[in-house]
């Protein structure tokens, strides 16, 4: 549960902010977009290892 203290004199929309802020930050809207379809174990190392090969690739290019 995402607990967010309101301060004094705070507004509401900072207030909503920062709880999109964290709520984004724990992961859990991923984590329900991972588990709305099976994936076999193999498929999702295979999308990793891609996934890693194209940061790679993408970091080495901007170094250049």
């Amino acid at each position: 549960m995402i607990i967010i203290n309101v301060k004094d004199n705070e507004s509401v929309d900072k207030a909503l902010k920062r709880f999109k802020k964290k709520f984004e930050r724990t992961g859990v809207l991923k984590q329900l977009r991972a588990r709305t379809f099976f994936q076999k174990p193999s498929v999702a190392k295979r999308k990793q290892k891609e996934r890693a090969i194209y940061k790679q690739q993408l970091f080495a290019n901007d170094n250049y």
